[in-house]
């Protein structure tokens, strides 16, 4: 029971540190992607390892996260979130710390685990806080202010990078140390434990199966070696085994019959293969391909939060009226059209009439799709396992980072060399020919994200039955 885990007085508090877990989470992902060219030239690393730089935090979160989020149940709702965003933290630090490739890939593992259990802790803090009557406005002020923080978190990092020096890409990591104490201060002194459930288990084995198989399959990728593929698809495969052996699996792999829900989940994976490796490249492209500066940079993507955070909850009451699989069809095709033209910008390099307004469209796009293929998700179960279908979904969207980054990192480079670059996709270099290369290699990009998001909508308008449509008038 909420009363239970917070005092109804100090629910604000529980509040406040999940938007601050989340903000950690957030402002790293973004403004990593902003960060990364001066890492690169800081630690000198090639784009194999500026990849696993990302990677590295995505194979753990995405391997991670259903068991990350059992250990509330297991040891307490308070100590695993506290302890999550203190292992989180203690990571940011030697990230910031870090001298080699090598020491900032293993910092951003750390960093992966402990956001493992951060990132389910926070949703699940405002649940047992909140009565299920106030918890719905409760999540969506920790919604906007994730869209807040996520929109200002690459425009903070722009402005260290832009006045700070070749080396101020550290505080973007060093700021999540006071954020994370005041965050972990709030949940320990304000919360307290419930029992908790001894006879949980938590599938370790199935996280560790399951984040050695993406590993593989991203290495193939980053190495362009098909051997690591095939292993990686042989352990996928004892993974899937293994789930449907054990009494407590970390996946229902039965869930996967439900047509809806494995539509859905398909769907996720292309869509956010495509977003997050444009994601991923565009902010290269600018910095290192055109030269720009990361401050402007960093209003690359500041259309797509506002428009998500100001249409998401318009889009949710859409999807109750009129089912959700005509908005996420109609949004992946946004999202396409988007990409496309993002395509065209960067060739003709210009950013606030080219980039910006395709940047744009795609949170249009994405603005359409998000709440609906939250309620498609949780809609496709068995309301007793909407937990888990919300949770599987949100693994998909982390193993589609993982898996876009490694993918398309394969395209950009192709076509960079390809184009007569001589150095390699991403780094600074001002050698004869290197920006055009640059840019063949980020529409190579583009251009597979946009086909990525039309497979998405075919497969949200051939896969999922018509009952998902039509919700709202059964």
């Amino acid at each position: 029971m909420p009363v239970s885990f917070v005092a109804a007085d100090k629910r604000h508090f529980v509040l406040i540190a999940a938007i601050l877990a989340s903000a950690l989470g957030f402002i790293d992902g973004s403004v990593l992607a902003i960060a990364l060219p001066a890492i690169r030239e800081s630690l000198s690393a090639g784009l194999a390892e500026a990849q696993w730089i990302y990677n590295g935090y995505m194979l753990m979160l995405s391997g991670f996260i259903l068991a990350g989020g059992a250990l509330g149940d297991k040891l307490g709702l308070g100590r695993s979130f506290a302890g999550g965003i203190a292992f989180f933290v203690a990571a940011s630090v030697f990230c910031a710390l870090a001298q080699t490739p090598d020491q900032m890939i293993a910092a951003r593992v750390a960093q992966g685990l402990g956001a493992a259990v951060m990132v389910p802790g926070s949703l699940a803090a405002i649940s047992r806080a909140y009565p299920r009557g106030e918890r719905g406005a409760a999540i969506g002020l920790w919604a906007a202010s994730s869209s807040l923080t996520t929109a200002l978190g690459p425009m903070l990092g722009g402005m260290f990078l832009s006045f700070g020096g070749p080396e101020a890409w550290r505080m973007i990591f060093a700021i999540n140390l006071p954020l994370g104490a005041l965050a972990i201060w709030l949940i320990v002194a304000n919360t307290r434990d419930a029992a908790t459930d001894p006879a949980q288990k938590i599938d370790f084995a199935g996280a560790a199966l399951a984040s050695l198989a993406f590993f593989l399959i991203a290495f193939a990728f980053t190495q362009k070696t098909a051997g690591y593929g095939v292993a990686g698809l042989g352990v996928l495969a004892a993974f899937v085994w293994y789930e449907r052996r054990i009494e407590q699996p970390m996946v229902d792999i039965g869930l996967f019959a439900l047509r809806d829900f494995s539509s859905v989940n398909l769907a996720t994976l292309f869509l956010w293969m495509g977003f997050q490796g444009v994601l991923f490249y565009l902010p290269m492209t600018l910095i290192a391909g055109w030269g720009q500066d990361a401050l402007l940079t960093a209003l690359t993507f500041a259309p797509m939060s506002v428009l998500i955070a100001l249409l998401s909850p318009k889009m949710g009451k859409q999807a109750d009226r009129w089912g959700p699989r005509p908005l996420i069809a109609a949004g992946a095709l946004v999202i396409a059209a988007g990409f496309v033209g993002l395509s065209f910008a960067v060739a003709l390099k210009t950013f606030w009439f080219g980039v910006l307004p395709s940047t744009a469209l795609v949170g249009f796009g994405l603005a359409l799709v998000v709440a609906p293929l939250t309620t498609a998700v949780v809609n496709s179960v068995p309301d007793a396992q909407a937990g888990t279908a919300s949770g599987v979904n949100n693994a998909a969207a982390r193993v589609a980072g993982l898996m876009g980054v490694a993918s398309l990192g394969v395209l950009a480079q192709a076509g960079y060399l390809a184009s007569g670059g001589l150095e390699s996709f991403g780094a600074f270099s001002e050698t004869e020919g290197h920006s055009a290369a640059m840019i063949t290699g980020f529409q190579a990009v583009a251009l597979a994200s946009a086909a990525f998001a039309l497979l998405s909508a075919a497969i949200i308008w051939l896969g999922m039955g018509a009952q998902a449509s039509s919700s709202a008038s059964q």
